[in-house]
């Protein structure tokens, strides 16, 4: 392997860890590091380049996520095998291709591989396709025209009737902007608030790290606040000047904290006093398994100063990715006057589809499935953490969504812990910003439930408890 001298620029706006990361992907695809080959240990690593641990381990989880490289139990790194252009093929391709079903000639061009657990109970496709083949057939005209850069207004119309009647969201049609995922209208928000002259956002911490991303990419003056247990402390946000705070009150990510009614009139107040806004991601409010939702902050909102955000990703299927923004009138305003610049990035098939999925009422019925499903694994989770990991593992979390929080009595890392689960078809993610944790000398890291079969539960736990404990 050649010398990994990263050449780091502290005065950039790039984490150094993104810094690294990009420079060690750059180093695999280039084959200055070849498959097989050995990264530093975190420990020397750090030592090396002068940077903490934390900083490394950030890196090497991203390259791991993204399959570049992957971890061994007590022994460190490695270099993943990776095919790049048409140059070598990845070694599983040609088992791929004989395990394709003969059946089906597109089958060969499929790639069949599943990394995890699904389960296909979590969504019924028979509905879908009925409003699909209904849009196909009747609306097939409505296809032959680019779709409406702010999203089909008949879509907008069910999203304003949905929100009022689960959220008390009041809205018009016309305050709704769609996208394809929270990362593009996230991106449209960003020009919104630099043409009001708002350049600095306030985010929770640990927070979601995609948006971070999207303001840090936008040049915003950003600050991170410690959440607590009701969530960002309003007493630490910025005092006399315009400014922006994204938040997630209803199931802080990752922690699931709740903001109280009393801690959203505080904050809704902040916004007036310092002619502000506030960023409400309602993320998997939808999903809650104990007590009842607390109405949202846009609900509560008299002053316009809430700009609110949802997703389908939850509650449909991961790659529908349709997502939603509600805007204060004035700001709708601001986004008329420069979205006939862009076009709609959301397919119009499926944001038509899902309208009239809506409509004929499928989106409530699926939802209320979801709710007493995932309740149901929940409760198994629950039950099985108590009886095999008492005094290992334990729940910190889970009133809502569709993951917890775990405390893991363990001396490994929390990258190693996420790459056994991993290999054992198990979501996880590991936390490297303080939270309290109810067990001494542990790691904590957010454990996806939601795609792990009922039937196959028990099996699942049980492996990846016996696999975290040796």
């Amino acid at each position: 392997m050649k010398a990994l001298i990263p050449d780091f620029q502290p005065e950039s706006a790039v984490p150094l860890y993104l810094q690294l990361y990009n420079y060690i992907k750059t180093a695999i695809l280039s084959e200055n590091i070849l498959p097989s080959e050995k990264l530093p240990s975190l420990r020397s690593f750090s030592k090396r380049l002068g940077l903490s641990i934390t900083t490394i381990e950030l890196a090497y989880n991203q390259l791991m996520v993204e399959g570049y490289i992957y971890s061994k139990p007590q022994s460190g790194y490695y270099i993943n095998e990776i095919s790049s252009g048409m140059g070598s093929v990845h070694r599983d391709t040609e088992s791929s291709l004989r395990e394709a079903s003969p059946n089906s000639q597109f089958d060969l061009f499929l790639d069949f591989e599943q990394n995890g657990y699904y389960d296909e109970s979590c969504f019924n496709f028979v509905k879908w396709k009925k409003c699909l083949n209904h849009v196909l057939n009747e609306y097939s005209r409505l296809l032959l025209s680019e779709g409406d850069a702010q999203g089909e207004k008949a879509l907008r119309r069910e999203i304003s009737k949905y929100v009022y009647q689960s959220r008390g969201v009041t809205c018009t049609p016309e305050q709704i902007v769609i996208g394809a995922g929270t990362q593009q209208i996230m991106g449209q928000l960003c020009t919104i608030l630099m043409k009001m002259g708002i350049t600095h956002i306030t985010v929770e911490e640990p927070g979601y790290l995609p948006v971070r991303n999207i303001f840090r990419d936008r040049a915003f003056a950003m600050t991170a606040v410690p959440v607590g247990r009701e969530g960002i402390p309003v007493e630490k946000l910025p005092a006399n000047i315009r400014s922006a705070v994204y938040v997630s009150p209803s199931n802080q990510f990752p922690t699931g904290y709740v903001m109280p009614i009393g801690k959203r009139y505080d904050l809704l107040n902040w916004a007036v006093k310092n002619d502000s806004i506030v960023i409400e991601d309602d993320y998997d409010s939808e999903l809650r398994y104990f007590g009842k939702p607390i109405p949202s902050l846009q609900g509560l909102d008299h002053n316009h100063k809430v700009v609110y955000l949802g997703s389908f990703s939850s509650t449909l299927f991961p790659s529908i990715k349709i997502s939603y923004m509600i805007l204060p009138a004035h700001m709708a305003e601001i986004f008329h006057t420069f979205h006939g610049d862009y076009t709609q990035t959301c397919s119009k098939t499926e944001q038509l589809t899902l309208a009239l999925y809506m409509f004929q009422g499928f989106y409530q019925t699926n939802l209320k499935k979801l709710r007493t499903l995932y309740s149901q694994k929940l409760q198994a989770v629950l039950s099985l953490f108590e009886k095999w990991g008492k005094g290992f593992i334990q729940p910190i979390n889970f009133s809502s969504g569709i993951n917890m929080l775990v405390s893991v009595k363990s001396k490994k890392m929390p990258s190693q812990l996420c790459q056994e689960a991993y290999a054992l078809g198990i979501n996880t993610l590991p936390i490297t910003s303080y939270i309290e944790a109810p067990l001494e000398n542990t790691v904590t890291l957010i454990f996806y439930y939601n795609q792990i079969p009922l039937k196959d539960m028990e099996a699942a736990l049980k492996g990846l408890l016996e696999k975290w404990k040796s």
